[in-house]
């Protein structure tokens, strides 16, 4: 298996996951967002290597499946080096989809909910085609991943790549980095801190929040569908939350006295965002098993341990 973003906080966890049930494991990262130290435990593992590599470069390697994740996904970090951030996405598909037409192996692609942009449907089923500024902000972000989803399903047609498309929706657990600017980790961080937590516009949009334990076990089986099983398929959590709500949940979770206060709502920042999973429970038997009240709680006291 090869996992490139593999040291990020979702590649971690499936790096993790993969090792301990035995599969051969090649993480590969530039570490521009992610961290050795997330996938430091399992460097004593004989079945696991770690390699420094940038996907918008070749690689040459044998394997036999390959979790693409390398791409920064908070706003913060993709908005940093916009360019490098579209060219991660475009070239690094192309150049994973080579090496997986060579190999002859099966090739996840870690697609995005921000591929339906600020949708006028609700919540977002996959033949969605999404409402996206091409020229804003996100766009090296959202285009990006929607430029990697067509090379993936082109690939399909043209070579017979055997591929899986998953779109990700809001992921939040242990590792996330402190400073990566998503709005669970900036909630859990200021109220640690004593801080007054920073609500973007009112508060009233709504997000959906998956576990990365579920979000893993959504990628695992979606990559062991059977081949027909292309996607794209949502992985999230179908349960909504106002921005506020969550606000107010970690407040108490964290058991701090702090106050909330109002920021100006980003460019292109979406008001809703709610999966639709219908497919995931009909060809991956999936669904998120996590309460977003207990998932909370183990993200806090990983912050504690890291604050």
């Amino acid at each position: 298996m090869l996992v490139t973003g593999g040291a990020g906080f979702i590649g971690s966890h499936l790096c993790e996951r993969l090792a301990n049930v035995g599969d051969e494991v090649v993480c590969l990262d530039n570490y521009f967002t992610g961290a050795k130290e997330n996938v430091a435990p399992l460097l004593s593992k004989s079945n696991f290597e770690l390699m420094r590599h940038d996907v918008t470069f070749p690689l040459y390697v044998e394997v036999d499946e390959i979790y693409n994740l390398a791409c920064p996904a908070s706003p913060i970090h993709y908005q940093f080096d916009p360019v490098q951030t579209t060219k991660t996405s475009v070239h690094g598909a192309i150049n994973m989809l080579g090496l997986a037409k060579r190999t002859g192996a099966k090739i996840l692609q870690a697609s995005t909910s921000e591929v339906y942009g600020d949708p006028n449907i609700h919540p977002q089923p996959e033949d969605y085609h999404g409402n996206v500024n091409p020229i804003g902000p996100r766009a090296c972000y959202d285009e990006g991943k929607r430029c990697a989803e067509t090379l993936f399903f082109d690939y399909y047609r043209q070579h017979k790549t055997n591929i899986r498309v998953a779109r990700i929706f809001n992921t939040y657990g242990p590792r996330m980095r402190p400073d990566d600017g998503r709005v669970v980790s900036n909630f859990i961080v200021q109220a640690l801190r004593g801080e007054t937590l920073t609500v973007n516009g009112d508060g009233g949009q709504t997000r959906s929040f998956c576990y990365v334990d579920d979000l893993v076990d959504g990628l695992i089986k979606l990559m062991a569908a059977p081949d027909d099983v292309t996607g794209p398929i949502n992985i999230g959590n179908p349960v909504e939350f106002t921005i506020r709500r969550l606000a107010e949940l970690v407040i108490e979770l964290v058991g701090t006295d702090v106050n909330v206060e109002t920021h100006p709502l980003p460019q292109d920042d979406p008001m809703q965002r709610c999966p639709d999973i219908t497919r995931a429970r009909e060809h991956l038997q999936w669904e998120p098993s996590v309460d977003l009240r207990d998932g909370l709680a183990r993200t806090i006291a990983y912050f504690k341990s890291v604050i």
